[in-house]
């Protein structure tokens, strides 16, 4: 029971730091010269790298709250299960982990589709952030699941 709590625990960190890197990363979207993210948009001019921040747009802004979103819960149900570890009575289960978890999940994915549907096509390529971002979503609703499955025992 240790190992699996343990496994579930490494899984929990392994997606917090994919949805902390996804979300700071500067490669969304990248092409050429330009690179863009979530936050900024960049260029690299005869040896000069110039930044300025990304557009005012509605989806671009519903994307970083999600990211945000995703990340927020996915810390807070990191707290729950610590917390739910100590304080849950024989036989429970960590419902209220799993539910912040599956809301985390469920954030991710709705910020990368919105992405996916809204950037424009000039030539980019989706850069390495929103992989990592793709990647989070199926770990994080997985791990929503073991949460939901998962008996505390003594």
């Amino acid at each position: 029971m240790l190992l699996i709590l343990l496994g579930v625990l490494v899984m929990h960190l392994i997606i917090l730091v994919l949805l902390i890197v996804s979300t700071a990363a500067s490669a969304w979207s990248v092409g050429g010269d330009v690179t863009s993210d979530l936050w900024y948009s960049c260029t690299t001019n005869n040896g000069g790298y110039h930044c300025k921040p990304a557009s005012n747009e509605d989806w671009i802004q519903a994307v970083q709250a999600l990211m945000i979103l995703s990340l927020l819960f996915c810390f807070f149900s990191l707290i729950a299960f610590v917390f739910q570890l100590f304080k849950l009575l024989k036989g429970g289960r960590f419902f209220f982990t799993a539910i912040f978890q599956i809301l985390a999940s469920l954030f991710v994915m709705c910020a990368a589709i919105i992405y996916t549907v809204m950037i424009p096509d000039d030539n980019r390529q989706f850069g390495y952030a929103y992989v990592l971002a793709w990647v989070a979503f199926p770990l994080s609703l997985i791990s929503g699941l073991i949460y939901i499955v998962l008996r505390k025992k003594e």
